[in-house]
């Protein structure tokens, strides 16, 4: 397993183990309680991570899509959506050019 997916799979669970806690005590419960609200920060995540990118800075960069990624697995487990689902999904896509697989999507 790649260090990136050590490190998603142990925030994950950290996420998963704020359910229920007190949103005045933690960040993740507060987020968790409020799927919208955690759907807005993930959206501000996104837009600073397009900044970045299109900055070139890759420090930000990097600082910026590690917030997208946790703010991005908030969203996930305030909705009940598994990492597994999502990898099911991407599973689903493996060798099929990007360009079909986009066509094929209902419009």
């Amino acid at each position: 397993m790649s260090r990136f997916a050590d490190v998603l799979a142990r925030l994950a669970a950290v996420i998963e183990s704020r359910k229920g806690a007190d949103p005045s005590a933690s960040y993740t419960a507060k987020l968790l309680a409020d799927p919208a609200l955690a759907a807005k920060k993930l959206g501000e995540e996104a837009v600073e991570v397009v900044v970045a990118a299109a900055q070139g800075d890759k420090a930000a960069l990097a600082a910026e899509s590690a917030d997208l990624v946790y703010h991005w697995l908030v969203v996930l487990a305030a909705a009940g959506v598994s990492l597994d689902e999502v990898a099911s999904k991407l599973e689903g896509r493996e060798g099929t050019s990007g360009l079909d697989e986009k066509a094929s999507r209902p419009k």
